[in-house]
């Protein structure tokens, strides 16, 4: 069965929608973006989180040292790379920061997705490609393109209520879904709820 993520929560009341839902993975935005929040709203945002759900900081291009804060402060238990990191990069951040790494691919055609598997880390992120763009498109890619792999992925980009059974059927790791989760650009309780029950529903 696949996991599910809700990303992009950066509000009390986000937190609340997840805490009732319980997905597997939330996101916390620290890049930019209209979800981007700063460290300090990160502290208070994952004391209020369900330990049951594990926070996944998202960055493009950060610092390392800000993102080994993050862990060792225990505000995030994963790091998503959505930018430009290279291997050099992830293995220096795994060097000082002891948590799972998920590096993101802006799928443009399968053989990318292949040379992506060589990285040294632990989860692959397939998105949609965008021109001028780390993510957030709100719009789905070919799934056709994603090639038997060896190492697991997320799988994210346009994914919400009306084609998450789709998604489901590929097998992936983790569904991630942000805008699919929103109402009027903002998190949507029943969305949300709506979205877990129908993942949790394939056995």
């Amino acid at each position: 069965m696949s996991k599910i993520k809700i990303c992009g929560v950066f509000m009390p009341e986000d937190i609340d929608a997840v805490n009732e839902a319980l997905p597997d993975y939330t996101g916390f935005v620290f890049a930019p973006s209209r979800r981007q929040i700063s460290a300090a709203q990160g502290h208070a945002l994952r004391a209020w989180l369900d330990r049951r759900i594990l926070a996944v900081g998202v960055f493009v291009d950060a610092v390392i040292a800000d993102i080994a804060a993050l862990c060792r402060e225990g505000v995030i238990d994963m790091v998503q790379l959505h930018g430009n990191e290279d291997a050099d990069y992830i293995e220096r951040l795994k060097d000082k920061a002891d948590v799972p790494v998920i590096k993101a691919v802006r799928v443009q055609n399968t053989a990318q997705i292949e040379e992506a598997q060589q990285f040294a880390c632990d989860y692959l992120l397939l998105d949609t490609y965008a021109k001028n763009s780390m993510g957030g498109s709100g719009r789905s890619f070919d799934w056709s393109l994603i090639p038997p792999l060896y190492k697991p992925y997320f799988i994210a980009g346009g994914i919400d209520v009306a084609n998450i059974n789709k998604a489901v059927e590929l097998k992936p790791y983790c569904i991630d879904i942000s805008s699919g989760a929103e109402t009027n650009g903002l998190k949507d309780y029943k969305k949300i709820a709506e979205l877990v029950r129908k993942v949790r529903s394939v056995k």
